[in-house]
Parts: C-alpha cells; structure tokens; sequence
C-alpha cells in the first residue's frame, strides 16, 4: 500500500508530498520527495507495540529550518570536502564553505533541499523512485548529473535504499541518507545503552574539524572499536580528542575485507525493546554520528519533541570522506559512461 499526502510547499514554489510505504511486515515508512527525506520509520517490538525509530519534522518548515539533515538524501557528495575545492583532470573547483573552511553534505543546497521527481510502484514490496537532475556546475560540480534513488519496502520490513547516477561530464559523486536512529523511539532522550557493533578494524584519522589527515588507523582496544558489540555510550567522553570533536562519535569507518557486494556491516540493538536494525551495504566505509550537535535551541521534532544532544545515531554508508583530495582513498570520480551504484539495506528484528 502506499499513500500520497500533501507536505508543504518548497522554497521554490514547488508542492511537496510525503509517501507511505506498507504492507504486512512489522516495518512502515514515509518519505517526502523535498531531499528524499525518511519522516517516519515505524517498527512493531513482539509485543506488537509500535515504535518510531527515526527523527524528523512535522513540517516541510522544519526540515527548512534545522540543520542536521534529518532523514536526507546527501550529494552530491556527503562528508567533507576540505579547503572547499578540488582538482579534477587539472581543473580546480572551488566550492562554497558551508561549514567553515571547508564543504560538507553537497554545499550550500544539496541535494537535500531539493524537490525530487517522485514515481510510486505498488505491491507486497511497495516502492518510491525519487530522481533529480543536477545541472552542469551546480555547487559549482562539474557535469549534469542524473541521479536516481528508489526506497523499497521488503516483504520481510527491511528499508531498502539503492541508488544510480550518471554524468556527461567527469565528475564527482559520494551519495549516502542521513538518517538518525534510536531503536527506542525517536522521542527517546538518548541512544547511550543502545548496542552497537562495526565490521571495521580501522577508521580515517582526522583533525578536530573531522577532516581526513591522510592516515587511517586502528581502532583496536581504543573507543571506537566496536568489533565486539558494545553499548553505544559506554566509552563516551572517554577520549579528550572525542570531546574536541563535537562531544561524540563522528568517524569513518572502514569495512573489513571489502569486495564490492552487500554484506552485513552494522547491528545496533535496542535492549529495552527487543528491537534490532541490521545494516546490510556494498560500500567501503560507515560515517557513525552520534548527533553530537543537536539541542534545546533546534527546532522541535515531531510532536513537539525536544531535540537532545546523543539522542540518535546515523550510518552513512559511503566511500571516504575527501576522497577526492587524497590519493589512495576511495575512488568517489565518475566519468562519462559509468553507472555509479550504491545499494543500502536497513533490516529489522523484533
């Protein structure tokens, strides 16, 4: 089943819809074509109570006052971009500094504030194929690009996300959703007992502005290993550098013995309820963010639910952040006649 629903209206002038995606597994999910944004994520527990697992707005108005990019498609290229340029084929572009010195998340207006065309596929594994075309030199990135990604609804309640894109021009691409997680219930105050474990034995070393210094490093017996599952929180402010980051997790990390297929890369388990999100990807690497930087100041969520420092995680699947400043990183160029590819699946339990 799927429902259609007027969300406002965009800064262009554009109608906004919300989708709901249904059928009869224990997971259902609305997303708005403004950025391809996840509103909802609802999942029933064995008791048949029904929580919902994202963070999001009410309103096209507070996805257009908040920062954080709640629920959002990111591009064309997520993370950092440092020094806000690059050079591609002995071009170099500079890029608006929306975040300091540097870009993160696509700019000035990403692909998150866009309006994105919107087609429906009804079924037992009901779907919405959002597409968004890109012009040459938006953000200034060089090439149009056409970018298609399809939200799937399996009969077995996993979100599937898969994405494609294909320039005219050599470009670059890094797309990934920004959603934030609490297995608890979004208006839950914090995601430190939360369980979570990474198939990574190492991650990208970064400065305190969370950019890439080049090296990649061992989270082995440090804070961030979470080889063997571990509650979220329990080594928080553990570290004076975490504390210097934004107070949280905010890093890279890279997958063990990557091959390109999807593999299962993420759990995260919420012990009062039972319920558990598996995160299924083919790409290298997870962006863990522990939204270090929400507060009271931020417009309230849904329902009128304070925002709170720590009170979700997100797994931005992706390749490397400022990958396209440092050579030996994952190869985020994308050239005229290639098929950029990237399939994500958030599963879940009860």
């Amino acid at each position: 089943m799927i429902i259609k629903e007027p969300f406002g209206i965009s800064p262009c002038g554009s109608e906004v819809y919300a989708y709901t995606l249904k059928n009869d597994s224990i997971t259902s999910v609305r997303i708005t074509n403004f950025g391809g944004t996840i509103i909802n994520l609802w999942v029933k527990n064995k008791e048949g109570k029904t929580y919902d697992v994202v963070c999001g707005f009410d309103s096209i108005d507070g996805y257009l006052t908040s920062g954080g990019y709640q629920g959002a498609i990111i591009g064309r290229v997520t993370n950092r971009i440092s020094e806000s340029k690059f050079t591609l084929d002995g071009k170099t572009y500079d890029l608006y500094p929306n975040c300091g010195t540097f870009t993160a998340h696509g700019g000035k207006i990403g692909f998150n504030k866009r309006v994105w065309g919107a087609k429906t596929v009804d079924g037992d594994e009901p779907q919405l194929i959002l597409t968004y075309v890109s012009p040459d030199l938006e953000e200034n990135y060089p090439g149009t690009v056409v970018v298609t990604v399809t939200y799937t609804l399996t009969k077995c309640g996993a979100l599937k996300l898969s994405y494609e894109a294909y320039t005219d021009k050599t470009t670059i691409i890094n797309l990934t959703n920004h959603a934030y997680f609490n297995l608890e219930g979004y208006e839950t105050a914090s995601i430190a007992d939360q369980v979570m474990w990474i198939d990574a034995d190492t991650m990208n070393e970064q400065d305190f502005d969370i950019i890439p210094t080049g090296k990649i490093v061992s989270v082995k017996g440090t804070p961030y290993d979470f080889t063997t599952p571990k509650a979220i929180g329990r080594d928080f402010d553990s570290d004076p550098d975490m504390d210097k980051q934004n107070g949280g997790y905010d890093n890279n990390f890279i997958f063990n013995n990557y091959n390109g297929a999807v593999a299962k890369r993420c759990t995260l388990t919420a012990p009062v309820n039972g319920i558990k999100m598996t995160v299924y990807t083919d790409q290298p690497c997870v962006g863990v963010y522990t939204s270090n930087m929400m507060n009271e100041k931020d417009p309230a969520f849904k329902g009128g639910v304070i925002q709170k420092n720590r009170c979700a995680v997100c797994f931005e699947t992706q390749k490397m952040p400022d990958a396209i400043n440092n050579p030996g990183f994952t190869d985020t160029v994308l050239n005229p006649g290639e098929l950029y590819t990237h399939n994500t699946v958030f599963a879940f339990e009860n």
